[in-house]
């Protein structure tokens, strides 16, 4: 009997997660369309999201362009010295150039991004939450999500890819850099390894996929930080929470994203959003 009613427990229990998970993903879906509608609603938040850019993008830039750039640095020392037992160590910036520009750099980046901003986001908006902010917004006739959710939304979905293409630029740098002073490789050949091998489709492959790990960002920091409950102690457990989940969904959306990018050239999908090709 004992047994049984600790078997019942431990489905019930399981039941009521997958539950819980469902009803959570709901809202959150609920909260993406409320989001797409306030973008459409008189009396767009510019000052709001401009104010929201120079938080999230402008005052992310150091933290990015330290870790692509030490990025670059490590990942073309490994490179080299692998390369090395083959004859093969001039064309390191092959290597380095396609995986900073099509995955390091824009993971990295979102991740860095998504460690700060996520939980930036949750806290601010968690402590509005428990303080009763929230429902004064509300209680004076005004909409929080188009006033709290959209301008953080749109500043982290706009301001990622530009930081990732500047996370690209200074990895690749800083290849060049190891690559000429531990290698002795020229500067001039690491760059024609780099401009033979990467295409303004990777570019864009990489660049691409940040538009959604903004967007992955930002709406699930503004979705746990509203959902916030238990005070003070609830506010650092929903920050927590909201930078584990932004990790995972930025890490699981790229092979997806990597996985549909690699289905249709990059190429051919770039001189269609271009108008290049019928």
């Amino acid at each position: 009997m004992n047994s049984e009613a600790a078997l019942q427990r431990s489905v019930s229990g399981l039941g009521d997660r997958v539950i819980g998970v469902v009803e959570a993903f709901g809202d959150f879906s609920l909260l993406a369309v409320r989001t797409v509608r306030a973008a459409a609603r008189p009396r767009f938040p510019w000052r709001a999201t401009l104010q929201q850019f120079e938080a999230i993008a402008v005052r992310s830039t150091p933290i990015v362009a330290l870790t692509a750039l030490f990025t670059g640095m490590v990942l073309a020392l490994q490179t080299a010295f692998a390369l090395s037992r083959f004859g093969a160590k001039p064309y390191v910036g092959s290597i380095v150039g396609l995986a900073i520009v099509r995955e390091l750099g824009p993971v990295l980046a979102a991740l860095m991004v998504g460690g700060r901003v996520g939980a930036g986001i949750t806290s601010e908006l968690g402590s509005m939450t428990v303080t009763e902010q929230v429902d004064a917004i509300r209680a004076m006739g005004a909409d929080p999500v188009q006033k709290l959710v959209l301008p953080r939304v749109l500043a982290t979905t706009i301001g990622l890819p530009m930081l990732t293409a500047s996370a690209i630029v200074l990895g690749v740098f800083g290849g060049l850099v190891v690559a000429d002073l531990e290698y002795a490789i020229a500067p001039s050949f690491y760059l024609q390894t780099v401009t033979a091998t990467v295409t303004i489709g990777d570019f864009f492959a990489g660049v691409v996929k940040t538009f959604f790990f903004g967007w992955i960002i930002a709406m699930v920091g503004c979705f746990i930080g509203l959902s916030t409950t238990g005070g003070t102690e609830g506010v650092g457990r929903a920050t927590t929470r909201a930078v584990v989940v932004a990790s995972i969904g930025v890490l699981v959306s790229d092979f997806f994203l990597t996985k549909l990018l690699l289905l249709f050239p990059s190429e051919q999908l770039l001189a269609r959003l271009l108008g290049l090709l019928p």
